[in-house]
């Protein structure tokens, strides 16, 4: 229907340039309600409460790989370790709903370490271990019963890891 002359509305006269502009002010005040015009930024992203421990899981593989590296003799020894916290890495990040970093490839080393330095790096790793078993275990504690059987695998494994290591 095309409105032509002035439209009557309850025993009103209004014009059609009247009616038109009440009804485009109220669909821009609905609008602005919806958040459509809101210049508000948006609340800063929580981290995840399990975002510390993926960190840590990350970290304890690197350590692994260095330490491989730079003792290739401990590599039957500290790989499986560094695959449980890589497996460990991919599981946490699932749940995160995170992607994890790409890691590039292990440099090697300018000089292997003397055989020596064996017994050190693996006291180092180790008290990696215990660290991150701690805080995984108060990470368990924290965390919500649908997280904590995984949280509490990863607290075993570490507490695992620190004694294959004596």
């Amino acid at each position: 229907m095309v409105l032509t002359g002035a439209v009557r509305m309850s025993g009103t006269r209004h014009s059609r340039r009247r009616v038109l502009g009440t009804v485009a002010g109220l669909g821009a005040a609905g609008l602005a309600g919806c958040g459509l015009f809101d210049d508000d930024p948006e609340p800063p992203r929580v981290p995840d409460p399990l975002q510390p421990l993926l960190d840590e899981a990350i970290a304890l593989a690197a350590s692994y790989d260095r330490a491989i590296v730079t003792q290739p003799g401990l590599a039957a020894r500290l790989a499986p370790l560094a695959d449980d916290h890589r497996a460990h890495a991919t599981e946490l990040a699932r749940l995160i709903g995170q992607a994890l970093p790409s890691t590039g490839p292990a440099s090697a080393p300018a000089a292997s370490a003397p055989a020596e330095a064996a017994a050190q790096t693996v006291a180092t790793l180790r008290a990696a271990e215990q660290a991150a078993q701690k805080s995984a275990v108060t990470a368990c504690k924290a965390a919500p019963p649908e997280r904590a059987a995984l949280v509490g695998s990863i607290a075993a494994c570490r507490a695992t890891h620190a004694e294959a290591l004596r």
